[in-house]
């Protein structure tokens, strides 16, 4: 017969057999997950970029949120983002485009990820014009993954 440690020992390892693959799953999940919000941010990118805010409003999930130049601005729909000044302002700072240097994933769901990012603002000749932290909040909503929040430090 069993003593009661090896039944306790039985019954532990049995519970961690058994919980591998709800692990496994959430691990893919997760993994998915993280692919689908870096594509958004890859999404939101191309279209900052190329200057295209109706790419750029459909690279967002709605109510769409923004924490920057000491205040919160919040867009109900892509059709009131896309009627962004961005466009205008951001060329009289020098910007003509910018890039991620870095995207680190702080907290991931299956539905929603939080992403700490480092980019650059750069100038026609590619100087750089700033480097700044913020943080994305990317969020599955209909199936479709887009940026619902960020908050930087960048003007």
């Amino acid at each position: 017969m069993f003593s009661k440690f090896s039944k306790a020992l039985l019954v532990s390892f049995s519970l961690l057999v058994l919980a591998v693959p709800s692990y496994a799953q959430n691990s893919a999940a997760i993994d998915e997950a993280i692919a689908g919000a870096m594509g958004a941010m890859d999404a939101f990118m191309l279209a900052f970029n190329a200057r295209d805010p109706e790419a750029w409003a459909a690279s967002l999930n709605y109510p769409h949120v923004r924490f920057a130049s000491g205040s919160v601005t919040v867009w109900e729909s892509a059709e009131e983002f896309a009627q962004t000044l961005a466009f205008e302002r951001l060329p009289d700072s020098g910007w003509d485009h910018s890039h991620w240097l870095t995207r680190e994933v702080s907290l991931a769901s299956p539905n929603k990820v939080h992403i700490n990012t480092l980019f650059q603002r750069f100038n026609a000749d590619n100087e750089i014009i700033g480097t700044y932290q913020s943080l994305y909040i990317v969020t599955r909503v209909n199936g479709h993954w887009g940026t619902q929040a960020r908050s930087s430090l960048a003007p």
